[in-house]
């Protein structure tokens, strides 16, 4: 039913417009940062200034693209080519079970949801304070929050791919 779902269609077509959008923003951003700044500072202590994971969102977003075009090729294409073309639809829970059954692809989703972490937390904090709310009294109150909703959105991705690995779903 999903895969003929024109909610899920719609919804899906949103996150993939939603996730071009926030690569090109990231790179404008780069690029405008960059350019505010052609000679760079002599002595620099960037730790004094931002988190190392705050300077590495390139890194951390690539990583990312790197895990979606991975999760994108097991789960998303055969499903559509096998919608489109007329085939039977796979199986998604065999499908699951077998590439959630090699370990090195357990390993690179939780890379992937490692660097979806970092990325989460530096993104949330860093939303609040693109609209103007950062202050003293309520900045604490955000990261913690970022902090948790960071935790919890990697943890409950990385459920999937350890319960199958470690069968606890059988």
């Amino acid at each position: 039913f999903m895969s003929h779902n024109w909610i899920v269609r719609f919804l899906e077509i949103g996150l993939f417009a939603g996730l071009i959008a926030h690569m090109i923003q990231g790179l404008l951003l780069w690029k405008q940062n960059r350019a505010a700044r052609p000679v760079r500072y002599a002595v620099t202590k960037p730790q004094a200034n931002s988190t190392w994971y705050s300077r590495s969102m390139g890194i951390l977003g690539s990583l990312l693209l790197l895990f979606l075009v991975m999760h994108i090729s097991h789960f998303f294409v055969g499903t559509k080519v096998a919608l489109y073309s007329g085939d039977q639809p796979h199986n998604l829970y065999e499908e699951m079970k077998l590439v959630f059954g090699e370990w090195y692809i357990v390993a690179l989703y939780m890379i992937g949801l490692i660097a979806l972490f970092w990325h989460l937390l530096h993104g949330f904090q860093s939303a609040f304070q693109t609209f103007g709310w950062n202050h003293k009294k309520y900045s604490p109150i955000i990261k913690a929050a970022g902090a948790g909703y960071s935790v919890i959105i990697c943890l409950l991705f990385a459920l999937m791919p350890l319960a199958f690995y470690f069968q606890w779903i059988s």
